[in-house]
């Protein structure tokens, strides 16, 4: 019946919104539901609800900001439209405008790349052999294999960074949102600075080779990257990108750093108090932590406007805490938009940093 109400699983599927998604736009008081039931908490939507969720839908597509989104849906069913229709108009201007701007920087950035002067040194080269202790790049590979990003717009951000240099090996990987790095020590090769970024579906084959305790052989021959133990190998083609610079990325002025219980972060993470947000449409969590003087970091509860909280996305400091696989940990705190860094006690090549979220007071 059409007076009937909606469940959130109905209202998701006819209005092409996920699940959590509804559940982010209640969080963020723009979508609420008609009915909450008390006991379970389960929510249910009014019939017209599932027009706005549409409408919702549409405006999330167009970047519109969610302060403008809720005066829109506020106006959508009434008498006159005539703010909606200028809600629209005037996001529609700046859709325009940033689309003008942006195509100005791209082509004053296009004009830079065709004429600069010195082209970057490439860091392929021929063959390249090293061993490397299969416990180390195991812990490497788990230390950062998380950060890797999934994007598809950006296909050298979803594999992972092997970096040879000095000796040692370094492995890397981002999404923009989060970095990790990790260093393992390898033999063999005293040539030249090389990298080869490995997809991360190699990586994973890789990773599933180092179950012993022997050295491993690495192999970088032209695109082509092979890893073996002597018995099995995991290979095939890197990706033909240049990775971004991280090593520009991980310079950081130095900040407030305090060692943590990493179980008992986690709990207060997964209980405490969070925020909604959203990034790339997706929402998603956010924690909003401080440090006490003593060094204690706490998670805050709504209402605390101290100036020098940090927010973070909440998966992915779990997912830095997890893949710093200690039960004491180093986090660094700097300005509130700088990135955390969280770091191992006995290994300071091996870190992660994550950008912060912007608090909007």
């Amino acid at each position: 019946m059409e007076n009937e109400m909606r469940s959130i699983g109905e209202t998701a599927r006819d209005s092409g919104l996920g699940v959590s998604a509804l559940r982010f736009y209640d969080r963020a008081g723009v979508l609420v539901p008609a009915r909450v039931d008390p006991v379970s908490g389960y929510r249910w939507y009014a019939p017209e609800q599932v027009e706005e969720a549409r409408v919702l839908a549409r405006l999330r597509r167009t970047g519109m900001p969610l302060a403008d989104i809720r005066l829109v849906l506020a106006g959508w069913s009434g008498a006159d439209p005539d703010l909606v229709r200028t809600l629209l108009r005037a996001h529609l201007r700046r859709l325009e405008q940033g689309l003008s701007e942006a195509r100005d920087e791209f082509s004053a950035l296009s004009d830079l790349l065709d004429h600069r002067e010195n082209p970057m040194t490439s860091l392929r080269t021929g063959t390249v052999r090293l061993s490397v202790p299969a416990p180390e790049l195991a812990a490497a590979l788990d230390a950062v294999r998380f950060a890797a990003g999934t994007d598809p717009g950006l296909p050298v951000l979803g594999g992972i960074l092997f970096d040879l240099d000095d000796g040692a090996l370094r492995v890397v990987a981002t999404d923009r949102y989060r970095l990790a790095v990790a260093r393992t020590g390898a033999a063999g090769y005293d040539g030249p600075r090389v990298q080869a970024v490995v997809p991360a579906p190699l990586a994973d084959a890789m990773r599933a080779l180092l179950t012993g305790g022997e050295p491993v052989r690495l192999t970088v021959d032209g695109d082509r990257v092979t890893l073996d133990d002597g018995d099995r190998q995991a290979a095939g083609r890197r990706l033909a990108h240049d990775f971004p610079d991280y090593r520009r990325l991980v310079r950081l002025p130095s900040g407030r750093r305090t060692v943590v219980d990493v179980p008992a972060l986690r709990r207060a993470l997964e209980t405490g108090p969070v925020r909604p947000d959203e990034q790339d449409g997706t929402p998603y969590d956010v924690s909003v932590l401080r440090v006490a003087d003593d060094g204690a970091v706490t998670v805050c509860e709504d209402g605390d406007d101290a100036p020098d909280r940090v927010a973070v996305n909440r998966a992915f400091l779990l997912h830095a805490l997890a893949a710093g696989a200690r039960d004491r940990l180093v986090l660094e705190f700097g300005d509130p938009t700088a990135p955390l860094a969280v770091r191992r006690t006995d290994d300071e090549h091996t870190f992660s940093l994550l950008m912060p979220v912007r608090l909007e007071n």
